[in-house]
């Protein structure tokens, strides 16, 4: 997945008298699609070590909040299209600052196929998806954003009961993948959206 030396993370310094390191964290994020990742998780000039438990931590929180906010946003579109708030994250275990949130979940009916049941996710690095168990290849682990679809299905003859990506689905399961936080938002109202009507108010969007 995720090739390169393990990664050291560290507490920042004090800030300066005078200087305001608060930042907005979400003000933007719904415009840029940018999820902050603030600089005293990660600078090098630190008062001591985080732990990659520590650090996935912050990574969830932000990566959470996101999917709040993404989602409120789709709620608010039109009242005839309505998603569940199914909100958890995941970090990667080799480089815990980077993460994807789960966003929402829904069914939707398409040409070839019926009823297929799909994930809206967030990360905030980019990726390509693949057609295997390793799902993630060639990831950036530059701060960039990705958003993508992917259908989904009940595991069968498991232990327990879990969802897992479902493969039959255009081979590789992904309905969409887009690093446009615009184009994202508009993918995923087409796939609530139940009638012609909606659809068409949906493609209206700039």
């Amino acid at each position: 997945m995720l090739e390169m030396s393990k990664f050291r993370y560290y507490t920042a310094k004090s800030p300066k008298k005078g200087l305001d390191l608060k930042k907005a964290v979400h003000t933007n994020f719904l415009r840029t699609g940018r999820i902050a990742r603030d600089a005293e998780d990660w600078l090098e000039e630190e008062r001591r070590f985080l732990t990659y438990q520590e650090v996935a931590e912050r990574t969830g929180v932000r990566l959470e909040n996101a999917g709040k906010k993404t989602h409120q946003r789709l709620n608010t579109f039109h009242y005839d299209i309505q998603f569940p708030k199914i909100i958890f994250h995941k970090t990667l275990a080799t480089a815990p600052h980077l993460g994807y949130v789960h966003v929402t979940a829904s069914k939707t009916d398409f040409a070839e196929y019926k009823g297929v049941t799909w994930g809206f996710y967030i990360a905030n690095f980019t990726a390509e998806i693949t057609a295997d168990e390793q799902f993630f290849n060639r990831i950036n682990p530059n701060y960039s954003r990705m958003y993508f679809a992917v259908a989904m299905k009940t595991e069968e003859n498991a232990a327990q009961r879990r969802q897992i990506i479902n493969r039959d689905f255009r081979e590789n399961g992904v309905l969409f993948r887009t690093t446009d936080p615009k184009t994202a938002l508009k993918n995923v109202l087409l796939l609530g959206a139940k009638s012609a009507e909606l659809r068409k108010i949906v493609e209206a969007i700039g």
